[in-house]
């Protein structure tokens, strides 16, 4: 083994891997070099590579402890190698300001530990001359039984802009959201998750994925209702000084979202509506008050950034990314970065107001969803990273890794890989910072939500890291403090009483999901990938840990798998990898028609000959009553399957290509189809007398 494979696999990172085929295969050095680069190591030749193991050598013969020990609650706090009686003694501050004293028991091999029953919570532990803060969590996460009992609850999935909603300007709005949650609600459903809700980018309208953000901290503003706040008349009114009447209506009517238009209309009422902000009632500015000052200087960075960005995007040539800009403002901290934000001070306070705005819709919504009865109400997503040129990357560099873009390598969904252009947490620098960016992060998105889906989970373990200018099939797995995130997510969940989901499809490691589920981490299963020997399993024998859905918005709906159009979609766009093609694709789906029928009418939940490729609707209904009748304690209908909608969300693998993230629906829940199938989820998923908690 080499210096350099010796360094990547002291920090955490494999130098080989195995792909879908289970083909076995080597990492290469410039992979390496560059991943090893970001994450602070000095890596260039042998000899540079040689000093780090020497250092970290050094470090590991210490009794130091990192800033954060998170412990189960139950299990003794190991405090390391301490020779000295005198230094054993230890002092503990809990959380709710009590402080207890004690000795370190030590073992025969020198180990010390604390044996010491205490309650959840961060608290402060003083040993050896060090003071760190001691995290003693759950042995899981809060789940659907915590809330619900025995009780086998149901929801649907959504994507924001898609749900439409009078005055929603075309884009969407927390509105519409919490008048579709609340619907749901009082239709027996018990839960809605809504695609990510992060804070874009103001200033370009034209980056619109919900999956790649520019600060997972802050929400997104172009789904604000103003109406909310100033009132449906003042906004009518906005909009005919605009003389945009007509355009607003025309948007709401469009079968796909116009985002750079809707977008730079609401930004341009949001800007009119805001402008007599000091008119507005006491009680409003001064929630508007207390919610900037909670923000503190996250929130302040993110307006600023806002402002910066607009700024450098205007010249000649736009600065898009911050690390274009010139060199004092790339630094949130720099005299020069105030001397902006006091000159642009009225910038600046409009983006703090429209966090406020947002922060109010997305609340309000939640509380719309518990008001139609649901137990859990809204389900945040969890995006895997943010943009590196955003707001989070610039207020924070430190905690990221620069010049690194999460992804995930090819697979059997996925022939040619992803490179998702997201940076993620560096694993040392949250360990450094005693895990303060993700526990930053985690109670972000828990604010107004019961319950969160974490997207691609297995990055709580590892990640597959490219560097910039490389390929998919050029990354290497990056290893994560699993036992500690998971360990924080319970902690954190509880104090929410908010469920865990993690998507975890696509390639993933032997025996982590055996670990979710000891976590109280829910793992998601979809109809399309439940199978045995190529037959779909029926409902009884699906897991009893899991989300049971039909599919997700990456995938084809029910109605669009059986006609074959997410077929179409990739041989349009040439999405094949290496021994796929159509005729394969067509050959393998008419067997699996015949299979898939096969199942529902096995399961009971269809009856008679299969339907015509082209007539999907009877699948749809036996789809929905499959995947109701699993054990999943919680099944998830999206919205295009409830509705029978034939085009999918999102094709991955494409851009422009395919109209992803813009797709609105059409049809209420009311209409006989859909309330025929709505019966029969509740028939398998009945909400009886059971108690609403959360």
């Amino acid at each position: 083994m080499s210096a350099l494979q010796e360094l990547a696999a002291a920090a955490g990172l494999s130098t080989r891997w195995i792909d879908w085929q289970g083909v076995h295969r080597d990492v290469r050095d410039d992979t390496l070099r560059a991943v090893l680069g970001a994450l602070g190591y000095r890596a260039g030749d042998d000899g540079a590579c040689g000093v780090e193991l020497a250092r970290l050598a050094a470090e590991r013969t210490t009794a130091r402890l990192p800033p954060m020990v998170v412990v189960r609650a139950g299990m003794a706090i190991e405090v390391g190698a301490i020779a000295d009686p005198a230094q054993r003694a230890y002092q503990l501050r809990l959380e709710d300001g009590r402080e207890l004293e004690g000795v370190a028991d030590r073992d025969t091999d020198g180990s010390c530990r604390i044996e010491a029953l205490l309650p959840l919570g961060y608290h402060r532990l003083t040993i050896n001359g060090q003071t760190v803060q001691l995290a003693i969590v759950p042995a899981r996460a809060f789940t659907v039984q915590d809330l619900a009992g025995e009780r086998r609850l149901w929801g649907c999935t959504a994507q924001l802009y898609a749900l439409r909603a009078p005055g929603d300007g075309g884009i969407g709005s927390f509105t519409g959201l919490g008048a579709c949650a609340k619907a749901l609600g009082e239709r027996g459903a018990d839960a809605l998750a809504v695609s990510p809700v992060h804070a874009l980018f103001a200033a370009d309208v034209e980056r619109f994925s919900p999956y790649s953000p520019s600060s997972r901290l802050f929400v997104n503003t172009l789904h604000v209702d103003l109406a909310e706040v100033f009132g449906a008349a003042a906004v009518a009114v906005a909009l005919a000084e605009e003389g945009a009447t007509a355009v607003a209506a025309e948007l709401e009517a469009l079968p796909l979202v116009d985002w750079p238009r809707a977008a730079a209309l609401r930004l341009t009422l949001a800007r009119r509506l805001l402008a007599g902000f000091d008119a507005l009632p006491d009680a409003l500015r001064a929630d508007c008050a207390a919610f900037i000052a909670a923000g503190g200087t996250a929130l302040r960075d993110h307006a600023r950034f806002e402002a910066l960005h607009a700024h450098f995007l205007a010249q000649s040539p736009p600065r898009w990314r911050w690390t274009d800009w010139p060199t004092p403002f790339r630094d949130p901290r720099s005299a020069e970065v105030d001397a902006f934000a006091a000159a642009q001070a009225d910038e600046v306070a409009f983006h703090l107001r429209l966090q406020w705005l947002a922060d109010r819709g997305l609340a309000t919504a939640q509380a719309q969803a518990k008001a139609g009865g649901m137990a859990i109400g809204l389900i945040r997503d969890l995006a895997v990273g943010a943009d590196g040129g955003g707001s989070h990357g610039w207020s924070r560099p430190q905690d990221f890794l620069q010049g690194l873009s999460v992804g995930a390598p090819p697979d059997a969904l996925n022939a040619l890989g992803q490179g998702w252009g997201l940076t993620a947490y560096s694993p040392r620098a949250l360990i450094e910072s005693a895990y303060a960016p993700f526990l930053e992060l985690l109670r972000a998105q828990l604010r107004h939500a019961g319950g969160l889906r974490i997207d691609h989970v297995i990055g709580l373990g590892r990640l597959w890291l490219i560097p910039d200018g490389a390929g998919p099939r050029e990354g290497a797995y990056l290893q994560y403090p699993i036992d500690a995130l998971f360990g924080l997510i319970a902690l954190e969940s509880w104090r929410h009483r908010a469920v865990i989901i993690g998507e975890d499809m696509g390639t993933v490691p032997d025996g982590f999901r055996q670990r979710m589920s000891p976590a109280g981490v829910l793992g998601m299963r979809v109809l399309w990938f439940e199978r045995d020997w190529g037959y779909f399993v029926e409902p009884a024998r699906w897991p009893a840990d899991v989300v049971a859905m039909t599919t997700t918005h990456d995938l084809p709906t029910v109605a669009g798998w059986w006609t074959g159009r997410d077929i179409d979609w990739r041989a349009q766009l040439a999405l094949y990898g290496e021994g796929q093609d159509e005729a394969w694709d067509r050959r393998s789906r008419a067997e699996d028609r015949d299979k898939l029928w096969g199942a529902f009418v096995h399961a009971g939940v269809a009856a008679g000959p299969m339907p015509a490729p082209e007539q999907p609707q009877a699948v749809v209904d036996a789809a929905c009553a499959f995947v109701a009748a699993t054990p999943s304690p919680l099944a998830l209908v999206p919205l295009e399957d409830l509705l029978g909608v034939i085009e999918q969300p999102n094709v991955p693998g494409t851009i422009d290509e395919h109209p992803n993230w813009r797709r609105r629906l059409d049809g209420g829940l009311d209409t006989p189809r859909v309330a025929a199938r709505i019966a029969a989820i509740v028939a398998r998923r009945p909400r009886g007398d059971a108690t609403s908690g959360g």
